[in-house]
């Protein structure tokens, strides 16, 4: 019956050429969804499209979109507006390390379009069809530094907590819609963003143990199935999350600082995808 009632519908998900958007992929391929893969990457995209295609018989198409384009959503939107997407992931994200005097203005305004446009334009261009025909799931992958101000990667912090407040209340405008909104929230993830990074801060090592994309993704993935607004994995995630309620902010902020001067390379601690 499961298998049936899925069995025509379709997925989009961003940043799906590796890490948490492969995996998510791969949940929503044994669910029998058809996928639309979006990222940058084109040979990691192929990549993907083969392994997934290779193991489930479903249909998949690849979108080679750079996400932090102005005005990539409407893009993509048109482009595939034949399709009625019943599961949107807005998964793709990258961060930077270094003092904010000191870090490059391109990169950091394409972080912002990415984290903040692209993802808000997303959500609204396919929110619509979704709540006309009552039915559909969103979800928009922030972070555990959305809870804290995060010196040293200030914008990366500061757009993962936007993405965290905007899904927050459009989770509860959506309330008797039929539709849902779930955001997640993870930690350390071991996946391609602690390359991009690692190579913007001075040293290259890793001091902590993260999680792997797939536990994440399938932690994501039931919290999305279940209508849950966030999801924050693991015990040690939580409690970084609750801190602020527990501390000042100037306390908090000063904490942060002080781990990611040590880590260096392991800022990771907040961050995901």
């Amino acid at each position: 019956m499961k298998n049936s009632k899925i069995k025509n519908k379709t997925a989009l998900i961003t940043g799906a050429a590796s890490g948490l958007g492969f995996e998510f992929s791969i949940l929503l391929a044994k669910d029998f969804y058809n996928l639309i893969l979006v990222d940058i990457d084109k040979a990691n995209l192929q990549t993907a499209k083969k392994i997934i295609q290779r193991s489930y018989n479903i249909k998949i198409k690849v979108l080679v979109k750079d996400l932090s384009k102005v005005n990539i959503a409407q893009e993509i939107f048109d482009e595939i507006k034949s399709v009625s997407i019943d599961v949107l992931i807005n998964n793709a994200g990258f961060g930077l390390f270094g003092p904010f005097v000191q870090t490059s203005w391109q990169k950091e305004s394409n972080m912002l379009n990415l984290h903040v446009m692209a993802t808000t334009q997303m959500t609204k261009l396919f929110l619509i069809g979704m709540v006309q025909r009552r039915s559909g799931k969103i979800l928009n992958v922030s972070s555990v530094a959305a809870f804290e101000p995060g010196p040293l990667m200030s914008i990366y912090y500061a757009s993962k907590a936007y993405i965290l407040s905007f899904s927050e209340a459009i989770a509860n405008e959506l309330q008797g819609t039929g539709v849902t909104l779930t955001t997640l929230c993870p930690g350390p993830t071991k996946t391609k963003f602690q390359e991009v990074v690692a190579n913007s801060s001075s040293k290259n090592e890793i001091r902590i143990n993260m999680a792997s994309a797939k536990d994440v993704a399938k932690i994501g993935y039931k919290a999305m199935l279940a209508g849950k607004e966030i999801i924050i994995p693991g015990l040690l995630n939580k409690v970084i999350a609750f801190l602020p309620r527990l501390m000042s902010r100037n306390k908090v902020t000063s904490i942060v600082r002080k781990i990611q001067e040590k880590n260096r390379a392991t800022q990771l601690i907040f961050n995901n995808s």
